[in-house]
């Protein structure tokens, strides 16, 4: 786990050090490397981190480098953290094989930002999703964004529900989606649609 922190403009970055130095004890294969911003340039460049705090799940080979997290996984969010772990620690991802060959012609660039908060149910799912795709395919980077905490943010992409996962700055849809539809909506905004990619009804 990289964790990134800043001497300014850091809400909870000593509560999300806490909690990952809890995590990185309950396995011996779980390290926790932390890093100032202000100190490792060339990190924050590689891992595109620009907010904090921010962490990375990773292995040596750079399987996971592309599944960021902003904010604190508390609450609910606390099983995408678990999950990101175990996947990035077995390599094994688990989508349905009917949309695997789909995921993995993604073939332009996407960012999937995940905005969550802490007492959302549905929001893991939305984030687990992302970060499952970003596994499987380079040109995708998926983020968790922890809504409250970077309210900037939530006002320039309208977040006024979550989960919203917004497509690549100006797509988005709203709700824990099965993966089939999830992928469908970041295909929609592929093929040049924008705004809301999934309607109901």
């Amino acid at each position: 786990i990289k964790y990134f922190t800043s001497k300014t403009d850091c809400q909870l970055c000593t509560e999300v050090g806490e909690l990952l130095t809890e995590i990185s004890k309950l396995h011996e294969k779980v390290k926790l490397e932390k890093y100032e911003s202000e100190n490792n340039p060339e990190l924050l460049e590689k891992y595109k981190i620009d907010k904090y705090p921010a962490f990375v799940v990773t292995n040596k080979e750079g399987f996971g480098d592309r599944m960021r997290f902003f904010g604190i996984p508390s609450g609910y969010e606390f099983v995408s953290l678990l999950s990101a772990i175990i996947e990035v620690g077995t390599e094994k991802v688990e989508l349905p094989e009917e949309i695997l060959d789909t995921v993995k012609n993604i073939d332009k660039p996407v960012h999937l930002q995940v905005f969550v908060t802490p007492t959302c149910p549905y929001c893991p799912q939305a984030v687990i999703i992302g970060h499952k795709l970003a596994l499987l395919n380079e040109n995708v980077t998926a983020d968790m964004v922890e809504a409250t905490e970077f309210p900037n943010l939530s006002n320039k992409y309208n977040v006024k529900g979550v989960p919203r996962v917004v497509v690549n700055e100006d797509g988005y849809f709203e709700g824990a989606l099965p993966e089939a539809i999830y992928l469908d909506s970041i295909k929609k905004r592929l093929s040049g649609e924008k705004g809301n990619l999934f309607q109901q009804g």
